[in-house]
């Protein structure tokens, strides 16, 4: 065929156009935002109300224009509760669905399945379950509570409430060996005793013998920290054997599935808990907040949990940094990374000031100047000498959540009236 000037000029154009629109049309592509949670086996109890939340934040920002001019697509995975299929659906979001971010896991066990693969292919993951502490990650964000922010708080508050001689019951991963760990040091340091600490594989059923263990020892009270469904018979067969009214018990686990939802209210009252956050905090905020949320998935709604509203908050924490930043992409101008890095990680531990005195030591210490270093955020000449082995000295978080006494007498599916006890820090 022979091709003149004119022909070549059409062709160039139709060309040109064409690719004009497949631009356009690609910009114009939904944000991909994955949900990798356990809608169903024994984590669902967990799984749904975070899946229900993410939902909520998902359909409130596409209401509100999406981001950055473009609207956001929700991708469940049901991991049903196997961490081969958090493993496969952490690749499958990564290099298939190309996600912007990633919103999942339940158990530490999961987080620790899902968190390489995402490193690996430079995909943003956020974790908004509660947790033992201890990650620092940069391509992570942990927005639940640590221990040093629950179990710190409660367990002082039950001592002083019931005894110092305490026995502990926990899940055995990480979430619950750890876990245990803390309690037994904070009741230590105010002068209790842990007279044992048994574990409990997510599957175990059968808590008899636990029972009788504790019956004969004679504990103050009980530490739970159990999770899944499955341990929900550990509360059932306590109340059965008479334990409840005998023996009280505090957790910083229970209820976050809405396992007093399961469970009638002889078999849950009097319950010791600390959340970060409680359906029934009486603020304009949280109010319209759950008004929105029962609209949406109906005023029977079960008690909205701390892992749901810790979800929310997750995905509301990333659509403000994707609209300062003005790009999906975490990894843009990579500049100082090592600095940003430190920062984070002082940020997550800490507060603003503690985390601005790191990033400032760090970068005296680059320039040479190691008296303006020492003087950063008022650093001792000690914590000075860290940070210039790239280390950090250890920030507490301010954050206080609230320590409360569960009455569930009203009926098995009412939301929790807290007593006068309760205590708002």
């Amino acid at each position: 065929m022979t091709l003149n000037r004119r022909r070549f000029l059409q062709s160039t154009a139709a060309t040109a156009a064409t690719g004009m629109f497949a631009s356009s049309a690609y910009a114009e592509d939904p944000i991909g935002v994955a949900s990798i949670h356990d809608l169903s086996g024994g984590l669902d109890i967990y799984g749904k109300p975070m899946i229900d939340a993410l939902t909520l934040a998902v359909e409130e920002a596409n209401a509100a224009g999406g981001l950055l001019g473009r609207q956001i697509k929700l991708i469940n995975y049901d991991t049903q509760s196997n961490m081969q299929l958090y493993t496969q659906f952490a690749q499958q979001a990564a290099l298939k669905d190309k996600v912007a971010v990633v919103h999942g896991g339940i158990t530490s066990a999961s987080r620790e399945v899902i968190r390489p693969v995402l490193d690996r292919f430079k995909t943003l993951y956020f974790y908004n379950t509660q947790y033992e502490g201890g990650v620092c990650d940069r391509n992570q964000f942990d927005t639940g509570v640590t221990p040093a922010q629950t179990v710190e708080k409660l367990v002082p508050h039950a001592m002083k409430k019931w005894g110092k001689k305490v026995y502990v019951v926990a899940a055995d991963y990480n979430y619950g060996q750890i876990t245990s760990q803390w309690v037994k040091k904070y009741v230590t340091e105010n002068g209790g005793e842990v007279s044992s600490i048994d574990f409990f594989p997510l599957d175990v059923t059968n808590f008899g013998p636990t029972i009788s263990k504790i019956q004969a020892a004679k504990p103050d009270f009980v530490w739970s920290a159990l999770v899944g469904g499955a341990h929900i018979s550990f509360y059932r067969q306590w109340a059965a054997a008479g334990m409840r009214k005998s023996i009280p018990m505090a957790s910083t686990t229970f209820a976050v599935g809405n396992e007093h939802i399961v469970l009638s209210p002889e078999e849950c009252d009097g319950m010791l808990v600390c959340y970060n956050y409680f359906q029934d905090l009486k603020n304009p905020v949280n109010e319209a907040f759950v008004t929105a949320f029962h609209k949406r998935f109906g005023a029977d709604y079960p008690n909205i949990t701390e892992l749901a509203m810790g979800t929310y908050q997750g995905f509301r924490l990333w659509a403000e940094a994707v609209k300062k930043a003005g790009s999906i992409d975490p990894h843009q101008g990579d500049r100082g990374a090592g600095d940003r890095h430190q920062h984070r990680c002082a940020l997550r531990q800490g507060d603003d000031r503690s985390a601005d005195a790191s990033l400032r030591a760090r970068r005296a210490y680059r320039r040479g100047q190691r008296q303006e270093a020492q003087g950063a955020g008022r650093l001792r000449p000690a914590e000075a000498r860290r940070y210039r082995r790239g280390l950090r000295p250890h920030q507490e978080s301010e954050r206080q959540p609230a320590i409360c006494d569960q009455d569930l007498r009203a009926s098995p599916s009412s939301n929790p009236v807290w007593d006068k006890s309760c205590l708002e820090r």
